[in-house]
């Protein structure tokens, strides 16, 4: 995937590093309590929402069960259409394609459509690297990228800023951009958003590339979909002479009447609107409308992978929306950047192990991010049960065992410090296999309880450093079943 989380500490130490910042906890805090009750609200309105959520995850089970032609037809209608078709196996040759594409315009500078495919890949650093210097057009991505950030959010990227933090930054980092910020700027949203507005103006006006990614693309036409609540992103689709759109394979739909039903999912979903105020689509190019040149890069990087995996899989159905972000009681009080990818939250739980692997510290911990509660699932529009990924991945990083890396089949090691996990559940596995030793384990630990610790040694002092142990009963569940032949004595 990318070299985001190469030197960040696992999850559990980044998080209890945000835990410490209670200005995040707070902007956090009230960000994701505002979004997630304005989705109820518009959720509630739809009378066929759970036959809606059901078309969806069928729509893409479908896809991806057949991805393969999917993708072959896609290539067709949109080179039918004028555009030209690239394959990227990962992030090094997407960046190399992008460049090249870039570099052969005579251009130094692209404007951008806020983008998750191009951040996994790390493109803004590649152009970079290469004399190319990219803007980010989109008001949150614009933050981040002044305020020389990572995003943490899904939909709100600067979600863990307030506005005087904003204001701070558009005072001390515009001008070195382009534009600077107005004299005496101050914290209201609407001078924040018109400083925004004028500093983004030239570079829409001057740019001759735009870079974008996309919401969905159909297979039945070769048509690209990108939707968008500011604006910014029809600017940079229409205005440039050269697009060029970088699309995770599991994006494609097969036909326009499938596209219809994700139209209804994504905004009550992500920004609780009933529609998004833009959303723009386009098919190869038009003599005389928008770009002469349109180049789609369609990206695996771990996406093939993941597929192979029939629980894992289910991930590729994510549409990007951001729910299971603001129902998350983990992501709330840790907030994105502790996941160390572009995906944080539920999503990039399961996600992000898969198409980068369980090999570095923080791939390995993601899995462990989570209470397990299934609010995620619940509120997710395409039904992906991101607790039964969860558990999946668990096992994958403890027992370790066959995977899919690069296209070939691999066993996987277990992955270190679990050790103690695993001869756990082998004695709990060995015991619970043999009744009589069951039996007997819970007669001492009954008989035995007036000796329980407060807290368990070793491994287990995590676990009871902010729980308690649950209370031993005095007699063992089986020995009261024989003894009041399940119930029936105490009732008399």
């Amino acid at each position: 995937m990318n070299a985001t989380s190469l030197g960040m500490p696992a999850f559990p130490e980044a998080a209890r590093e945000a835990l410490n910042n209670r200005t995040l906890r707070g902007n956090l805090r009230h960000a994701t309590h505002t979004i997630r009750a304005k989705r109820a609200r518009a959720v509630a309105e739809v009378s066929d929402w759970a036959e809606l959520r059901e078309a969806g995850k069928r729509i893409k089970d479908h896809t991806l069960a057949h991805l393969d032609r999917y993708l072959e037809q896609l290539e067709a209608t949109v080179t039918a259409a004028g555009g030209t078709v690239h394959w990227a196996a990962d992030a090094a040759e997407a960046n190399r394609i992008v460049t090249e594409l870039v570099r052969a315009t005579g251009e130094s500078e692209v404007v951008k459509v806020k983008s998750m495919a191009t951040q996994e890949i790390e493109l803004n650093e590649a152009l970079e690297a290469a004399g190319i210097r990219a803007y980010e057009t989109d008001l949150a991505e614009l933050i981040v990228q002044l305020g020389e950030d990572r995003p943490s959010h899904i939909l709100v990227p600067a979600i863990h800023r307030n506005r005087g933090e904003i204001r701070d930054i558009f005072r001390a980092k515009m001008a070195s951009w382009g534009r600077p910020a107005p004299e005496g700027l101050s914290d209201d949203p609407a001078e924040l958003a018109e400083a925004a507005r004028l500093h983004l103006r030239e570079k829409f006006l001057r740019a001759k590339v735009g870079i974008s990614g996309a919401n969905f693309m159909v297979a039945e036409t070769g048509t690209l979909v990108v939707v968008e609540s500011e604006g910014n992103g029809r600017m940079c689709l229409t205005l440039p002479e050269t697009l060029i759109s970088v699309v995770g394979i599991e994006k494609v739909v097969p036909t326009w009447r499938d596209l219809e039903v994700f139209l209804q999912l994504l905004p009550r979903s992500s920004t609780a609107e009933r529609m998004n105020p833009y959303t723009s689509m386009w098919t190869g190019t038009t003599d005389g409308d928008g770009p002469r040149a349109f180049h789609l890069i369609l990206l695996d990087n771990g996406r093939t992978d993941t597929l192979a995996d029939e629980v894992g899989r289910q991930a590729l159905r994510c549409i990007r929306c951001s729910a299971c972000l603001n129902v998350c009681p983990v992501y709330e009080r840790a907030g994105g950047h502790a996941y160390g990818s572009v995906y944080p939250g539920p999503i990039g739980a399961v996600l992000s192990p898969q198409l980068r692997g369980t090999t570095s510290e923080i791939d390995a911990s993601l899995p462990y991010a989570s209470s397990l509660c299934g609010a995620c699932y619940e509120v997710c529009p395409v039904a992906i049960d991101i607790p039964e990924v969860l558990v999946r991945l668990r096992e994958r990083v403890v027992e370790g065992g066959p995977a899919v890396r690069n296209g070939n089949r691999v066993l996987l090691r277990p992955a270190k410090g679990h050790a103690a996990e695993r001869a756990a559940m082998r004695a709990a596995g060995w015991a619970l296999a043999r009744p009589g030793v069951l039996r007997t384990g819970q007669r001492l630990a009954s008989r035995t309880r007036g000796f329980r610790p407060r807290t368990l040694p070793g491994p287990g002092r995590a676990w009871t450093a902010t729980r308690d142990l649950p209370a031993v009963p005095a007699e063992p569940f089986r020995d009261w079943w024989l003894r009041t032949r399940g119930g029936k004595d105490d009732a008399r």
